[in-house]
C-alpha cells in the first residue's frame, strides 16, 4: 500500500494543493510498518490533475492537514482514502501513526 503526503519546507503541508513535494512512504499493512519512501516534485496546482496523477502512482491513502471539498471528491472517484486534519508535521511519522491509528487530527484547516 501507498501513502502520500503533501510536503513543503520538510513538513507536511498545510494546503495540500500548493506542497512542493509529496512523501510517496510505501507500507506492508500486515507488519505495520514502512518498507519504502521517496519524495517527489509535486507537478503542481491544477484542478483535477493531483488526484489523477497520484492515483497513477498507486497511492491509496492521502495524509493532508488541509484540502477543498472537491478535491476530496476527486480522490473518492479515485478510490483513494483522503485523512484530513494531520497535526503531525514530520512526513514519515504521520504515515506510521496513521498506520498504529494514533495519528492525532484537527479541523480542515483548508476553506475551500
Amino acid at each position: 500500500m501507498r501513502y502520500a503526503i503533501p510536503v513543503s519546507s520538510g513538513v507536511v503541508a498545510t494546503h495540500f494543493g500548493h506542497c512542493e513535494h509529496f512523501a510517496l512512504i510505501d507500507i506492508d499493512e500486515g507488519k505495520k510498518r514502512i518498507v519504502g519512501k521517496k519524495l517527489i516534485p509535486s507537478p503542481g496546482h491544477e484542478p483535477g490533475l493531483l488526484p489523477q496523477w497520484l492515483a497513477e502512482e498507486g497511492v491509496s491513502v492521502v495524509i493532508a492537514s488541509g484540502m477543498g471539498t472537491r478535491a476530496q471528491s476527486l480522490f473518492r472517484q479515485n478510490r483513494i482514502r483522503v485523512i484530513i486534519g494531520a497535526l503531525e508535521g514530520d512526513p514519515e511519522k504521520a504515515a506510521q501513526s496513521y498506520l498504529n491509528g494514533t495519528l492525532p487530527t484537527g479541523d480542515n484547516i483548508c476553506d475551500h
